[in-house]
C-alpha cells in the first residue's frame, strides 16, 4: 500500500464507520478519543518556540500544537484541556497511562513502537548552536574528545546527536530553558536542535554561533496512544483536511511563524 494513501483510506473508514452506525459510531468514536468528555492535548512547553514548543502566556498557553488541539476539540463539539510537560521525551513516556488524548510532536522510529501518527505536518533541519567565543567552524571541529555538546532530555534530536557524534560527548537535560543558561554562560559547547530555533537563540545570546551542516532532518506530526484505532483514523482526516485548508498555514501565522513554509510529508 503506498503511504500516501494513508489519509484517503484511514478518512474513509472513518466516514463509513460513522455513516453506518451512525449516532452509535459517533459515541464510539468520542468514548476513545476524549473519555474525560474532554479533549486533552499533551504539550511541551518552553520559550523555544517553533511548530512544536507551546509557551506559556497570561491567558494559558500558545503555539501551533494549542491552536490544532483547540481546533480539534471544535471539530468533536468538546472542550479542550492542556496536559503540560517539559519535553516531548515526558509526553511519549505518558503514553500509555491514560492522561492525554491527542499530541503533535516529532517522530522517529523508537516512538513509532510506542504511539501512533499521523500525518507529518513540519519538517526541520537540525544542527549546532556554539556557545560565545568558541573556536568551532563545523561538525568536524565540534566531534573532538572533551566538547559538551547538551540535548533536551530522550528526543528524537538527541538521538540524532548521539549517532552523528563519534568522540564529543552528548549530554540530556529536561528542560530548554536549562540548556539556554548553560549555553549562555559557557557551561557547555554546543546545543543541538532545529536550525530555525537555534538561529533564533543566536540572537538572544551575542557571540553564539549555528553551523551551517545539517545533521538531521526532524520531523513533527499528530499521535495519539496506542490502540486507538478511531482516534487515529480522525486525526490523520483533521491533519489531512488542516493542511490543505489553512488551518496549519493560520496556526503558523498566529505563532510567530508567517516567514515559516509549511514543510509536511503527507502519509
Amino acid at each position: 500500500m503506498s503511504s500516501r494513501s494513508m489519509p484517503r483510506i484511514a478518512g474513509l473508514i472513518l466516514g463509513i464507520f460513522v455513516m453506518t452506525n451512525g449516532s452509535a459510531g459517533a459515541d464510539a468514536l468520542k468514548d476513545e478519543i476524549v473519555p474525560t468528555g474532554k479533549l486533552r492535548v499533551a504539550i511541551a512547553v518552553s520559550p523555544a518556540g517553533g511548530a512544536f514548543w507551546s509557551r506559556k502566556t497570561d491567558s494559558g498557553y500558545a503555539g501551533v500544537p494549542v491552536d490544532l488541539g483547540r481546533e480539534m476539540a471544535a471539530q468533536l463539539g468538546v472542550p479542550v484541556e492542556y496536559v503540560v510537560h517539559n519535553n516531548s521525551g515526558q509526553i511519549v513516556d505518558a503514553a500509555g497511562k491514560g492522561t492525554w488524548d491527542v499530541t503533535f510532536l516529532p517522530k522517529d522510529p523508537e516512538r513509532e513502537g510506542r504511539m501512533a501518527f499521523g500525518p507529518i505536518y513540519e519538517v526541520a533541519d537540525a544542527t549546532y548552536i556554539v556557545k560565545p567565543g568558541s573556536s568551532v567552524k563545523d561538525f568536524a571541529t565540534l566531534d573532538q574528545p572533551g566538547v559538551k555538546v547538551a540535548c533536551v532530555n530522550n528526543t528524537t534530536t538527541m538521538r540524532g546527536a548521539i549517532a552523528h557524534l563519534k568522540n564529543a560527548r552528548v549530554t540530556g537535560y529536561q528542560t530548554y530553558d536549562e540548556i539556554f543558561n548553560l549555553l549562555k554562560n559557557g557551561e557547555i559547547d554546543a546545543f543541538a536542535l532545529s536550525r530555525d530555533q537555534l538561529n533564533a537563540m543566536a540572537k538572544q545570546i551575542p557571540g553564539t554561533r549555528v553551523l551551517e551542516e545539517t545533521f538531521k532532518q526532524t520531523v513533527t506530526a499528530v499521535a495519539v496512544p496506542p490502540n486507538h484505532p478511531q482516534a487515529l483514523a480522525f486525526t490523520v482526516k483533521f491533519m489531512t483536511e488542516g493542511i490543505g485548508n489553512g488551518t496549519l498555514r493560520k496556526a503558523y501565522d498566529n505563532n510567530g511563524l508567517k516567514d515559516r513554509p509549511v514543510r509536511t510529508q503527507v502519509k
